[in-house]
């Protein structure tokens, strides 16, 4: 199957210098997620109830229980948004001691292709 999907961010091919640059499937996934947990609810004018929002939990107290609501989060969020596209095999979440950063792991099987990626993302 064709497909015609665009690089986040947008950017014109460099190769040919005409027209969107286009990523691979595979690397195209890879953008969607980071989009998804990155993006706060309510950042999108059209799509208000899209993202995760993982940003605002660096201000949430380093508690128990941040690491297994964040994963919820995280796993809600992807079964929502990218269920054509992920199958999400686990999902682990890390605080640093004094909180300055979140690590969220992903470990997902793409859908068309049945191979198993992981993406780990660090909000700071």
């Amino acid at each position: 199957m064709r497909r015609s999907d665009y690089a986040f961010p947008f950017r014109i091919d460099s190769a040919s210098r005409q027209g969107a640059a286009a990523p691979s499937y595979e690397a195209h996934v890879e953008q969607m997620i980071r989009q998804l947990l990155l993006t706060s609810p309510g950042e999108r004018v059209n799509l208000p109830e899209f993202g995760c929002g993982l940003r605002r939990l660096l201000f949430a107290p380093n508690a128990e229980g941040l690491q297994s609501s964040t994963e919820i989060l995280v796993r809600q969020g992807l079964g929502r948004w990218l269920k054509d596209q992920v199958k999400v095999l686990r999902v682990a979440v890390t605080a640093s001691d004094d909180g300055s950063a979140i690590q969220v792991l992903v470990e997902y099987s793409l859908v068309e292709t049945r191979t198993d990626k992981r993406l780990e993302v660090t909000v700071q």
